[in-house]
């Protein structure tokens, strides 16, 4: 499959509509759009179709996966219809008991061009997925599309350099994070910028490191918890896309839906990699230790 320099990417960060239909319906608008703006990549949020339903642990919950076939055979229409390299976020049932966070990612004319299950599970207020998830068995591995070779990730694999690390290892050309995370309203002012900064930035390194470009696209607004053991999470939307060598190249709102639309030229990132040539000087001897927990 032949590779193209400039790519034309939107990503797509939006609110949770009172139901999947509607925020589907509202996901359709926007991908129209997308694509009447010249974008031949869109990328979605993670868990796009519904509310985001980790926010506490139900078994309920677990029948939303049941239409993962259905989904995927939807989402792969919208692609071919959109004429789009399109990346998805899906709760996929792979067994009864068996469930998986799972990116899939469809080609222009509607096929799979591979798919990504989430490795980092987090368990924390607000964000129960290890109830929900069992961690990843594909991997680390980039996704070949018309439009380049992409290393999908999904949220919590935001905070670990080794995943990204891998996946640029492998040959990724652009490192892609599908991603829900927000704050509670209780939180400090403080403590709000500080939780965002450290997201940005840990990112941003990770697009330094790997000389790599890195586009994050993240849920906005304040979704509830149907039990009402908590307040709910406010996802902080900030949705951005950096250079790689870290610049900003855009970013979204904090409070509203947005998209935003604009180009990487993978030929100039390649020349980063030549001035920064951080792959060349990395010591594999001497890293054996970093596949242990800890070192006692």
């Amino acid at each position: 499959m032949s590779r193209q320099n400039k790519i034309n990417i939107a990503l797509i960060q939006q609110k949770f509509l009172t139901s999947k239909e509607n925020t589907i319906d509202r996901t359709l608008k926007l991908i129209r759009e997308a694509k009447e703006k010249g974008a031949n990549l869109v990328l979605l949020q993670e868990l796009h179709q519904d509310r985001y339903f980790c926010i506490n642990e139900d078994e309920a919950n677990f029948s939303k996966a049941d239409d993962f076939g259905k989904d995927v055979i939807f989402w792969s229409n919208i692609a071919k219809k959109n004429d789009v390299v399109l990346v998805t976020s899906l709760f996929e049932r792979r067994a009864v008991g068996i469930y998986h966070n799972t990116a899939v990612v469809f080609e222009k004319d509607g096929s799979i061009a591979g798919k990504y299950r989430k490795m980092h599970i987090p368990d924390d207020p607000g964000f129960y997925e290890k109830f929900y998830f069992a961690p990843g068995d594909l991997g680390f591995e980039p996704i070949q599309t018309s439009v380049g070779k992409l290393g999908v990730l999904i949220c919590w694999d935001q905070w670990f350099p080794e995943a990204a690390r891998l996946m640029a290892l492998k040959g990724a050309e652009i490192l892609i994070y599908p991603t829900a995370i927000g704050w509670f309203d209780k939180d400090s002012k403080e403590e709000k910028e500080r939780q965002l900064d450290a997201w940005v930035v840990i990112q941003r390194a990770h697009a330094i490191a790997n000389g790599l470009p890195l586009i994050a696209v993240n849920r906005v607004g304040k979704e509830l918890d149907n039990k009402k053991r908590i307040d709910g999470i406010r996802f902080w939307g900030s949705s951005f896309a950096v250079d790689s060598f870290g610049q900003l190249i855009t970013q979204a709102s904090r409070d509203k839906e947005d998209m935003k639309i604009f180009q990487i030229n993978l030929k100039e990132n390649q020349e980063i990699r030549k001035t920064w040539p951080f792959l060349r000087d990395r010591r594999t001897e001497s890293y054996s230790e970093l596949n242990k927990r800890f070192l006692d």
